[in-house]
């Protein structure tokens, strides 16, 4: 894979090559020491990655990461040396299109190849999400279920984009929207808590980690908080389950999905937002075929019209709705 690395610390540049010589398949084509300059070269040179920065002389990693994403879309992942002190920068640079986030690997002392695995392992998922493929299921959904008096799920997946996607489709919500709420979103465990925190200060609604065998319920937007895949049992609760172990992302859109279909005994909307790969469209498509509503977000306001593509590319999706008309569909549908 051709890496570009965009950091104004020589000793982080280091660390990073360093961590990437471990894989002999993977080579620095360029290396910017600012946000504008990466700009420039990356329109120069486009790679299949970036390592970007956040914090930065003259431009930002999140102003570039915007920048890039409009004039010479590659994958960008964040790397940061405190994210703790950046995770508001973060979930912003996630929000026009980085795909994920990892800490800068440590350079001196213990074992080099261990700190290494992190980022490594990410760039695998990343390589292996742009070149996969995948087949084409046809299946004739059951008619949409009618909406009655019962227990209301919406059910919602998102990656690359989906912070700022999340934002604006929750502060779409009121405080006493009738449904419970349910949240998969591609992010590591280390940032779960802070995306929880920064959506709750940004949406306006109360959002935390979903517990180990809690129901969903209205008034709480539950969001997956472990690097295990979160599926919702017979009983109505939700469980953290390593398995499948080899899904790519954990936690996996589709798992969660998939278990709506098969256990939710009330009505249920599935709203797959942006992100890169097909995580999400199997499971959607499942939702579709048990009469449950389906929701895929368009391509002009996706940050990364992957998932949702998917989705369309198999009939997974009712409607296809822009960003913006997503959280009123979401009031007409349990206003009824």
């Amino acid at each position: 894979m051709k890496i570009a690395i965009v950091n104004d610390m020589p000793m982080a540049i280091e660390a990073l090559r360093r961590a990437l010589a471990f894989e002999p398949a993977h080579e620095v084509v360029w290396v910017a020491s600012n946000g504008q300059e990466a700009v420039q070269r990356c329109a120069e040179l486009t790679p299949d990655l970036i390592l970007m920065d956040l914090i930065m002389p003259v431009m930002d990693g999140v102003e570039a990461t915007r920048r890039i994403m409009a004039e010479t879309p590659c994958a960008i992942v964040i790397v940061t040396v405190d994210r703790q002190q950046n995770v508001h920068r973060v979930f912003e640079a996630m929000g026009h299109g980085a795909l994920d986030v990892v800490d800068t690997p440590a350079i001196g002392g213990g074992n080099a190849k261990e700190a290494a695995a992190p980022l490594l392992r990410k760039i695998f998922n990343i390589g292996w999400l742009v070149g996969q493929s995948g087949s084409r299921v046809r299946a004739e959904p059951k008619p949409l279920r009618t909406m009655v008096q019962r227990q209301s799920l919406v059910a919602i997946g998102s990656s690359a984009g989906g912070p700022a996607a999340l934002e604006i489709l929750l502060k779409g919500l009121p405080a006493n929207f009738p449904a419970a709420i349910v949240l998969v979103q591609h992010v590591d465990q280390v940032f779960a808590q802070g995306m929880a925190e920064w959506l709750s200060s940004a949406s306006g609604l109360t959002v935390r980690l979903a517990r180990e065998g809690e129901p969903p319920q209205p008034g709480t937007v539950l969001l997956a908080g472990t690097n295990h895949h979160i599926r919702l049992l017979k009983n109505g609760t939700l469980a953290y389950t390593a398995e499948p172990v080899n899904e790519i992302y954990r936690p996996s859109i589709d798992v969660f999905f998939e278990s709506v279909a098969s256990y939710w005994n009330g009505d249920a909307v599935g709203v797959l937002l942006t992100g890169m790969g097909r995580d999400g469209a199997q499971g959607l498509k499942l939702m579709r075929q048990q009469g449950y509503l389906t929701i895929a977000q368009d391509q002009n306001s996706c940050a990364v019209y992957g998932m949702p593509k998917a989705a369309a590319a198999i009939d997974a999706a009712v409607e296809i709705c822009p960003l913006d008309r997503i959280a009123p569909r979401l009031l007409e549908i349990f206003a009824q």
